[in-house]
């Protein structure tokens, strides 16, 4: 499980009277909404908005599973498809609380700005063995070996869907693919044309507004900008009435496509953004001080990035795509961390005769990063720059057409820590009919090492010891880390059993193999920072292995014309046994009872007349054993009223079941946890 080196403040929120009373009679008028549109339905009947059909659905078309277009129906992974009609109705203002209604997904919400999100288990604060992308474009830190879901936020109008892989995906993207990918990808400019307004706020979105103009440069350049803002209130703490954890940050960015050729096209896209957060940070006030301080404070965060994509199609058998991308990053937290990456990749696509479709790539990265550090927690060396280099061939052959498919691929990398690390991959995808897919796969997939794991330095507290001799304790990192190893074997079924009811379902075993553990190490001098002190160390070690179990269904079910629900399910257990010689006690409790061992979703989608849609998402998360959390269900419902062409009115309840309950603490107290409150919210989008 990855050890996390920020710290934890306990602090609380209030709750004034006043907004108590804005909550009753904004969630009376909700009620009454909802009533009054029911009773228009049965009094005018109306054409249905959202006829999609459930083959449209299982033929949406992804790129996340072998990095070029092929149907979901044919896809031998697990995958789910948020699309921007599911943003769109979700209610949902971050990603995160987008993910929740994808079974297999665990998403736990720590404070007000700080999610711990994971696929298949293994969740925290940082979830090392899950790779986010945006546009192909990874967000994944090396420092810390996760992502920070603060900073990964866009117009969410602007998503075109987001790609959810439960399961490795090594072979194509490479090291920390290791249960899941999560790909955002954006809409094409062309397709955000115009003026839009959006704005809104509440009893904890306090404020928010997005402006966005998109339009064209002569007849070959579409583009758009925006600029978004947003300030959340605090949260009401653990043992108190003020988390300390509100926050507010703006964003600004653009996106240009344009068409060169008939065979040329060329994205550049950017933003960059800045805010603060509250937070806890770890003082230390001296070697010889008996334990740490938590001090509130703000965290100032900013950065920003630049990418470009250019694809070439040389025929209807043939293209290229070559994309650079260059983001920047800095954080004013006890870490200190500002980091600058740079990515280059390079794939070509072509198809072999009649029956081979092979894809093949390399990619270069050059991470760079600066850690400030303090007495607590600090890296050596401060001053990192890593590499990275690595290839790919996938080739899907053919063996029936239209029938039975077996693809066949690696990935081979060159890391900083460990060298070269190859990640196979073989499936089998059998269609025999237009509305059934059976799939099989087995693949290998690495973790590399992160800073945590090779170069921290982390004081947890300091005293005088026998005969008057200055004492730390503290963690130090392991320069000789290995990569943390996984064999997946995976299975699935997907069909539409009518033209109402479509079914998916995957099945899994993992096999992990030098799991990290945290092993005792032996004592040392040293004499900076003064006085001259002994140090009795932990240290990072890879002395745990075990195996994950699970499966996952969901289902669309268009009961109505008017009426679809959208149920799912996940169901994983996790056993982790230490090798021989580890002294370690707390990873194997911590990894098996990180993430609930079940989970349901409930959807439902009710077309209204007037332009009135109602949509509802039950949650159900069982309890979490390490840290412990009791199960709690969440409750989201809205009305959303098309009042004319161009302007949608809507109102959101969040987690309306309680006012509040706990969902995650982070076991390291990295940050501190409060409780996730009820909350409602009002929102006007315009579009000309």
């Amino acid at each position: 499980m990855k050890r996390n080196v920020q710290f934890r403040l306990a602090s609380t929120a209030r709750r004034t009277p006043a907004a108590r009373h804005w909550l009753r009679r904004s969630s009376i008028g909700l009620a009454f909404v909802a009533l009054a549109a029911i009773s228009a339905w049965a009094q005018n009947p109306s054409k249905d908005l959202a006829n999609e059909s459930l083959e449209d659905l299982m033929n949406i078309k992804v790129t996340s599973v072998s990095k070029q277009e092929q149907k979901v129906s044919r896809a031998a992974a697990a995958i789910f498809v948020i699309t921007s009609e599911d943003i769109r109705r979700s209610g949902a203002t971050n990603i995160p609380d987008l993910l929740r209604m994808v079974p297999g997904v665990d998403v736990a919400q720590i404070n007000a700005n700080t999610w711990a999100v994971s696929v298949r288990g293994f969740n925290g604060r940082f979830s090392n063995k899950l790779l986010v992308l945006v546009d192909g474009r990874t967000v994944y830190t090396p420092n810390f070996g996760g992502t920070f879901w603060d900073v990964v936020d866009l117009p969410l109008l602007d998503i075109e869907r987001i790609e959810v892989i439960r399961g490795p995906g090594g072979s194509i993207w490479g090291t920390n693919a290791v249960n899941g990918v999560i790909n955002i990808i954006t809409k094409t400019a062309a397709e955000t044309k115009g003026t839009t307004v959006e704005t809104g706020g509440g009893n904890i979105d306090r404020g928010f507004a997005t402006l966005q103009y998109g339009g064209n440069l002569g007849a070959k350049t579409d583009y758009r900008i925006y600029t978004k803002y947003f300030n959340q209130d605090h949260y009401p703490g653990l043992n108190g009435p003020d988390g300390g954890d509100g926050w507010h940050a703006q964003r600004g960015g653009f996106r240009a496509d344009s068409a060169f050729s008939a065979h040329d096209k060329l994205t550049v896209q950017g933003d960059v953004y800045n805010g603060r957060e509250g937070q806890s940070e770890l003082f230390l006030p001296s070697i010889t001080f008996p334990s740490v301080e938590n001090v509130e404070t703000g965290v100032d965060f900013s950065g920003g990035f630049i990418q470009g994509i250019w694809n070439h199609t040389f025929s209807a058998r043939s293209d290229t795509t070559l994309q650079f991308s260059y983001q920047r990053s800095k954080r004013h937290d006890p870490v200190g961390e500002t980091r600058g990456t740079l990515d280059v990749d390079f794939q070509d696509h072509f198809l072999w005769g009649a029956r081979q479709n092979i894809v093949w790539g390399l990619d270069y990265r050059d991470s760079r990063s600066d850690v400030r550090g303090s007495l607590a927690v600090s890296f050596d060396p401060a001053d990192l720059d890593t590499h990275l280099f690595s290839s790919f061939i996938q080739d899907e052959f053919t063996v029936v057409q239209d029938r039975l498919y077996v693809t066949v691929g690696t990935k081979l990398e060159h890391d900083y820590y460990n060298g070269f690390a190859a990640m196979p991959s073989a499936s089998v995808v059998w269609t025999p009919n237009d509305h059934r897919t059976f799939w099989a796969s087995v693949s290998r997939a690495v973790q590399t090492p992160s800073a945590v794991d090779a170069s921290i330095r982390l004081n947890f507290a300091g005293f005088v010891g026998a005969g008057g001799t200055p004492t730390v304790i503290g963690l130090v990192g392991n320069p000789d880390f290995k990569n943390e190893s996984l064999m997946a074997y995976e299975a699935g079924y997907r069909t539409t059993l009518t033209d109402r009811v479509s079914i998916d379902f995957a099945a899994y075993y993992n096999n992990y193999t030098d799991q990290s553990t945290t092993e005792p190490g032996t004592p040392f001098f040293e004499d900076t920072p003064s006085p001259p002190h002994l140090v009795v160390p932990s240290t990072y070690g890879n002395l745990m292995f075990g195996e994950t179990q699970g499966l996952e269904i969901f289902a669309n079910w268009k009961v109505l014309d008017r009426w679809t629900l959208s149920p799912g399910y996940a169901l994983e257990q996790i056993h982790m046994h230490l090798e021989p010689g580890s002294q370690d006690t707390t990873s194997v409790d911590q990894t098996q009872g990180s993430s609930p061992e079940n989970s349901a979703q409930l959807r439902s989608h009710l077309v209204l007349p007037r332009g009135l849609a109602s949509d509802t998402s039950v949650y159900f998360v069982d309890r979490i054993a390490d840290p412990a959390i009791p199960s709690y269900t969440r409750l989201d419902t809205g009305l959303t009223w098309k009042w004319k062409e161009g302007t949608v009115f809507s109102l959101v309840g969040q987690n309306l079941l309680k006012d509040r309950h706990l969902e995650y603490e982070d076991v390291l107290r990295s940050t501190a946890g409060t409780l996730i409150k009820r909350s409602v919210y009002a929102k006007l989008t315009w579009t000309h």
